[in-house]
Order: C-alpha cells, then structure tokens, then sequence
C-alpha cells in the first residue's frame, strides 16, 4: 500500500502546559507511522483566518466550526506576540485513520466522566465544558491537537501549511525579556537509539528536559550526513586518539609478550600506541560516525567517500531541538546526566535510558560557544519539512 504524508498540530496552549513529550509519546507509541519531519512556528492572523476558513468550507453544517473559531483565537497573536504551534508531519500507510485514532474524538459531551479511559490524546489533555444552564452551550474548549479525518484534507492542509512556512526560519522567538543578558540558547540532539526501537522515548526525553521550564523554540527531524557527523564529532575524535590508543596499544603489548614469551620495549610500545592503537581507536570514532549516520567510515587506507557522498544525509534519524531560557545550558545538562549513563544520577536523561558511553541517548551543547558551532553545523535555521511536503503533493 502506498505510504502517504498526515500531520498532527500541537496547540500553543499544549506546548506551553509542557504537553509535548507526552502527546509525541502517543503518537509515535500508538501508531507505526515514521515522524518524517518536525517544526515550531508561530501563526501571523492571516494564516490562522485562513486555515479557519478552510475547515468552515468543507464543514459547514456540523461543529467543526467549534474548532474553526478556537483556531481564530488562539492561534492568532494575542498582546502583539504570535504564539508557538508544532507540526508533527507523519508517514505511513493510512495516516490519517491512524492519528485520528490516536488523537481521539473531537466532541465528547455525551461521554460520562468516569467513562473516559485516556486512552487518546484528547481523553488526556483536552477539556470541553458545557453551560450549567444550557447543555448545548460550550463556555471552555481546548482540543489539544488537531489532525485531519481523510487524506484530501490532508494534503488541502498540508499545501495551506507549506505556503505558510516557506521562507521562514525554524526558530521561534516570541518572547521579550526583561534582562536579554541573563538568556541562552541551547542545542539538544536526541539520538538515533531512541527511534528505531523505542518509539515512545523521544516523547519521553521531551518531558524529563521540560522539568528545567525552558522553552522549545526549535525543533527538526535530521539524518547526520558523514561530512556533519565528521564536522560535529572532530574534537571526539581527537580525544578518543589521547585516551584510548596507548591503553589499546597495552593490551596489544600484553598479548604479543604472553604469546612470543618475551618483554617488548618501552620503543616498542610506543609504536604500537602510535600504530595499532592509533588505528583502535579510529576504529572507535569510526563506530561512533556510523551510530550517528548508519554509514561506516573507512579506516586508513580502506578507500573514501565522494564529496556527494559525504553530504547526503545518513540512514538513521535524530531529533534537534533548541531550547532557550536562563541558564538554558546548565539546565539542560543536569538533566542529561554525565556522558557515561553509568556515572549519571538517577532521574536523569542518560541514567533512564543511556546504555554506555557511545549510545547514551542524547547530547546537548556544554557551551554558549559548542552551541553557536553546533547550530551551525547542523544548519538548525533551516528545516527540510516544506520540501517534504511539496515532494509529497508534487507541487
């Protein structure tokens, strides 16, 4: 069956109740969909009038007029300052069924209380509550998010959603400060072991970090290319060659001495730090390039990639959010943890879900300077998810 694009919007007031680890959670968990792409932006008055009228259009004689006017409301800017939304674009066979499923029913007046399971999206975080003196009269509604019933809707919206978006940057900065000296910015990688076969601990990650009260004002789906990874991991490189070459270089002395029953020389040994150690240890970074891309690096010697090669994006995916707020940095890195998860205090991001020190679940910038290089490599201004729109629509 042919694999189609569906989206999913989280709603301001969603993000800034730090919803968004546990609604991404659901939807990934609940769903065998592929989150193709991901990106914060905050709706101007035109956009949002414009997306009302599309659902008033081709509902006019239901209550989806209730959720036209919520997106008049709430999505426009309110006080001079336009508000967050997040698009959570998903591939897969079916998509759109599948979060509607998830996502939950829209209207749930004739549901009793206690028979709501939270079981969706909606069950969980959304509320609707009627008029004491008349049933039918709505006085708060708060949906959550919003997902489409067909894939013509789909694909109306997603066009709606790609003109909006395009040329506009993928960071969100919507807040004044009063003291701007005292805001950082910072840069977290959610790696590729949490994808493949933990879908709910991206979502997961998302809620331990929203403990710090920062705020998510970027966010992308991202494939390392190896020129990236190279790029991003270099100084890594450096420091596995310092620390790990002369204690592989021992153990080679070792086994090379209890083998030909004879001692090796301090010369000896500095050859093979120099030599073999060297070599085990760009065979270290080397893995470490490829948990981040899917692709190996050769070893020396072993032949070499094209320019074209280099640049195309890997074969597993992260996730790349910037977070911003004071002491944004610290912040985030206590609650990561250490880079080795075993080292890491409990109730932290790599103690929960790190398995050693090369697949320890996340990465955050250690700097305001690490940040500005990082954000730079990883090209965070730009998001690849109005290309992937427009490839699936074909226009």
């Amino acid at each position: 069956m042919t694999k189609r694009l569906s989206y999913v919007l989280v709603t301001p007031y969603t993000i800034v109740k730090s919803r968004t680890g546990g609604v991404l959670s659901r939807l990934l968990a609940r769903t065998d969909l592929e989150l193709a792409g991901a990106q914060m932006f905050a709706a101007d008055k035109q956009f949002a009038f414009e997306f009302a009228k599309l659902l008033r259009d081709r509902s006019p004689e239901n209550k989806i007029m209730l959720l036209a006017d919520y997106i008049e409301k709430n999505m426009t800017p309110s006080g001079g300052r336009p508000h967050r939304t997040l698009l959570l674009l998903f591939r897969g066979e079916n998509p759109c069924e599948q979060l509607h499923t998830t996502c939950g029913h829209l209207y749930m007046q004739n549901v009793e209380l206690d028979a709501l399971s939270g079981e969706t999206i909606r069950d969980t975080y959304s509320d609707m509550i009627f008029s004491q003196d008349n049933p039918e009269e709505v006085t708060y509604f708060e949906p959550a998010v919003l997902t489409p019933r067909n894939q013509n809707e789909a694909d109306d919206d997603l066009l709606k959603l790609a003109n909006f978006l395009e040329g506009r940057g993928n960071i969100v900065q919507n807040v004044t400060y009063s003291d701007p000296s005292k805001i950082e910015q910072t840069l977290v990688v959610i790696k590729p072991d949490n994808w493949e076969h933990h879908p709910s601990r991206p979502g997961a990650i998302i809620d331990m970090f929203s403990r710090t009260g920062l705020r998510i004002i970027g966010i992308k789906v991202h494939r390392f290319s190896l020129a990236q990874a190279m790029d991003f991991y270099g100084a890594v490189g450096e420091g596995l060659k310092e620390k790990l070459a002369p204690g592989f270089a021992l153990r080679a002395k070792r086994i090379l001495e209890k083998q030909f029953r004879f001692r090796l020389s301090d010369e000896s040994l500095n050859a093979l730090t120099n030599s073999f150690g060297a070599e085990c240890a760009q065979d270290q970074y080397a893995k470490l390039v490829k948990f981040m891309t899917g692709k190996r690096l050769p070893l020396a010697g072993g032949g070499s990639y094209s320019q074209e090669e280099l640049n195309k994006p890997g074969d597993v995916e992260c996730m790349i959010l910037v977070y911003e707020g004071e002491n944004a940095i610290k912040k985030i890195r206590d609650v990561l943890g250490p880079t080795n998860p075993l080292e890491a205090p409990k109730g932290t991001v790599r103690r929960e879900f790190g398995s050693n020190i090369m697949v320890n679940t996340a990465h955050a910038s250690d700097s305001a300077e690490s940040y500005i290089r990082e954000k730079t490599i990883l090209k965070i201004d730009e998001n690849p998810l109005v290309n992937i729109i427009r490839e699936h629509l074909g226009r």
